[in-house]
């Protein structure tokens, strides 16, 4: 592709996106088609020769836009939305066209200093005091899984990555069963093992762990030969909102020298606001501290934003440094790739500061707590309702509800569900509390409007109303 072309189709690209973000309403948020229709559409073989751009863009249009779930829909409600601003998305065509490493401050030294105020704009934003320092992950789940690494190392003297865990201590982790399930995954990876991921009861309107049953797990383990190393607690669990009572966590972790760390995946955004500040009281005693900025606050995925009181540690147990990738004669510098679990690293920071820069922090509070309005609204208004009722509260945005019924209750919200889905104009998800299966709503859609909480609404009386 010469340079006239390439000019061509990223301006076609460009307006094609506008236009799909213009007319977006019109779409219904999740595709009508069964599985294996999109892949029926294409050839079982590659091509030999090289196809005309034309032809490609079209079947881009024809064939893969109508398969795709829409998650920049206004009136996406079901997993908290992978935003994507705008601005954000201008941010990233300069990334693209850039195709920057950023691995280390001699690889991009500008994107590694970009990263460096940005994540302490952040730090400052959420209310983090000083001392923290950032780096902005792929996901949550890479965070985790670094701060589970860390917490195996610390308590095994930094021995098991060289001497691996075999015929060791049985390192112990502490969560609740509201924790999301990239826990259990770091907790595999780690080669920690999940028998040794010991799920503390839940307790309270907030379903946080039960603070004397953590205490109490963490001392059978000790007496039983164990080595307890940390801790991973949850501001804003992915099924109904759970938020752990992170002072008393960090408490009780000091007394037995274990490492915390804090999944506030969705959550943490709104901490830009200070009166969800309470929902992780005593945050500042955590040893790490995770939130994704590519939900709430409208980055374009990927990127998630770890916030450490001690990145020594991660460091310690992270980096490999061989000749080729050592920054000789420059002191005091960062490279983030000793702080991640891949080497490679794009340039994340820039749609940061695009997009705190245009909305500013009193653009993002405005729309953060327009969702958190709209979402109890809409609890409410449900709650009136006859035959309906509020299962969990609003945490925030997210709330479960449920359909009575005389016949098989968990049956009937699932079919409630899928004729809600079925509709097209609202996209939902079920989950389970006390083992009862509730749907789920949750507001985060950056460009949402009331009017698309009210369709919500109209959506799910009416369709239950049919189902009767």
């Amino acid at each position: 592709m010469d340079a006239g072309e390439f000019r061509h189709w990223s301006a076609k690209a460009a307006e094609w996106g506008a236009d799909y973000r213009e007319t977006i309403r019109e779409r219904p948020v999740r595709p009508a088609l069964v599985p294996g229709e999109t892949g029926s559409k294409i050839p079982a073989s590659p091509p030999e020769a090289g196809e005309p751009m034309e032809q490609i863009f079209a079947d881009f249009e024809n064939k893969i836009v109508p398969g795709m779930t829409h998650w920049q829909h206004p009136r996406f409600f079901a997993y908290f939305p992978a935003n994507a601003a705008p601005v954000s998305v201008v941010a990233e065509y300069l990334v693209s066209a850039m195709a920057a490493q950023c691995m280390l401050w001699q690889t991009s030294p500008a994107a590694t200093e970009l990263e460096t105020k940005v994540l302490d704009w952040l730090r400052q934003a959420i209310g983090l005091p000083e001392g923290f320092a950032g780096v902005i992950q792929d996901s949550a789940s890479s965070a985790t899984l670094a701060a589970v690494l860390v917490m195996r190392e610390r308590a095994l003297q930094w021995k098991g990555n060289k001497s691996g865990l075999s015929g060791g201590d049985r390192v112990r982790v502490y969560a609740s069963d509201q924790v999301h399930t990239s826990i259990d995954r770091a907790i595999w990876v780690s080669g920690i093992g999940e028998e040794n991921l010991v799920r503390i009861p839940v307790a309270g309107q907030l379903r946080g762990m039960d603070i004397g049953a953590l205490e109490d797990a963490i001392k059978l383990d000790l007496e039983s030969g164990y080595r307890p190393a940390g801790i991973v607690a949850c501001t804003g669990g992915t099924s109904t909102g759970a938020c752990d009572d992170i002072g008393a966590v960090v408490e009780v972790a000091r007394r037995y020298e274990l490492y915390v760390h804090v999944d506030a995946a969705w959550a943490g955004a709104a901490m830009i606001c200070e009166e969800f500040r309470s929902l992780w009281r005593g945050v500042e005693g955590a040893d790490s501290v995770v939130f994704n900025p590519h939900k709430w606050l409208g980055a374009q995925f990927d990127c998630s934003a770890h916030f450490l009181r001690n990145p020594d540690d991660l460091v310690r147990t992270l980096a490999i440094q061989p000749e080729y990738l050592k920054t000789h004669g420059k002191d005091g510098i960062i490279n983030y790739s000793e702080w991640s679990v891949p080497l490679g690293r794009r340039f994340r920071a820039l749609k940061l500061w695009f997009l705190i820069r245009y909305h500013g922090l009193s653009g993002l509070k405005k729309m953060i707590r327009n969702h958190v309005a709209w979402s109890q609204q809409l609890a409410q208004r449900l709650a009136a309702e006859p035959d309906f009722e509020i299962v969990t509260e609003p945490v925030l945005s997210l709330f479960s509800f449920r359909h009575r019924t005389d016949g098989d209750a968990d049956q009937h919200n699932q079919a409630l569900l899928d004729a809600i889905n079925d509709d097209g104009r609202i996209y939902l998800t079920q989950t389970r509390v006390g083992g009862r299966l509730v749907i789920r709503f949750q507001a985060g859609q950056f460009e949402m409007t009331e009017a698309d909480a009210e369709t919500a609404f109209d959506v799910i009386v009416e369709t239950a109303r049919k189902s009767l």
